[in-house]
């Protein structure tokens, strides 16, 4: 089997915390006073057109909230979405550290809507440690359809057996596993530590 060469991550819930999720959705739901089954139903029918950038924030919001008068400003709720980001040190270590060897290709493979999307990589400076975004944003296509991995193996130029692909959801993996992408199932930074090393990446052991 080819040493590993790169590594490509999956942003919220492995790096970060999930940027527009459903508990990010209810917590908006409860603050702002709206009805939580009518706002879900309506992401759900906006969320593949806004993470794909299809349509703009600003759409979404009005799909999703703003179709009727409100109590409250766009400024005040595009705010609350932006406030529920947050980094997870140990995880972001393990990141670094992996950076630090210089020996890998490091980028993401990452469901996110555009304006999200850049304002995480801004905020917390992910450009530090991963040299490209392949964001379902820019390309068009999401997680888990394989067409968002074969996009990044071909920009990249590797071969699926020498990327490691790292995410939090089962299913996510399953379909980089069918490109023969080595995975590994993010639970928490210590495990991810010990699977990197056991992946042959070359990182300390703490």
């Amino acid at each position: 089997m080819s040493d590993v060469t790169a590594l490509f991550w999956d942003v919220g819930g492995v790096i970060l915390s999930n940027g527009w999720d459903r508990g990010a959705r209810a917590a908006a739901a409860k603050k702002f006073g709206i009805d939580w089954e009518e706002f879900q139903d309506r992401h759900e029918l906006a969320s593949p057109a806004f993470e794909t950038g299809r349509i703009t924030l600003d759409t979404y919001l009005q799909r999703t909230v703003f179709y009727r008068k409100r109590s409250f400003t766009r400024e005040e709720f595009t705010d609350f979405i932006f406030a529920q980001s947050e980094e997870f040190p140990e995880s972001r270590a393990v990141l670094s550290d992996v950076a630090a060897t210089g020996k890998y290709l490091q980028a993401t493979i990452n469901n996110e809507p555009l304006e999200l999307n850049e304002r995480r990589i801004r905020q917390f400076n992910l450009r530090r440690e991963l040299k490209a975004f392949f964001s379902s944003c820019y390309l068009g296509v999401r997680k888990p359809d394989e067409g968002i991995y074969k996009l990044a193996l071909e920009v990249t130029q590797r071969s699926p057996d020498e990327c490691l692909f790292i995410d939090d959801r089962e299913l996510n993996l399953e379909c980089a596993q069918q490109l023969r992408m080595r995975t590994i199932h993010f639970k928490n930074a210590a495990q991810l530590r010990r699977d990197l090393v056991a992946s042959g990446v070359s990182i300390p052991e703490i």
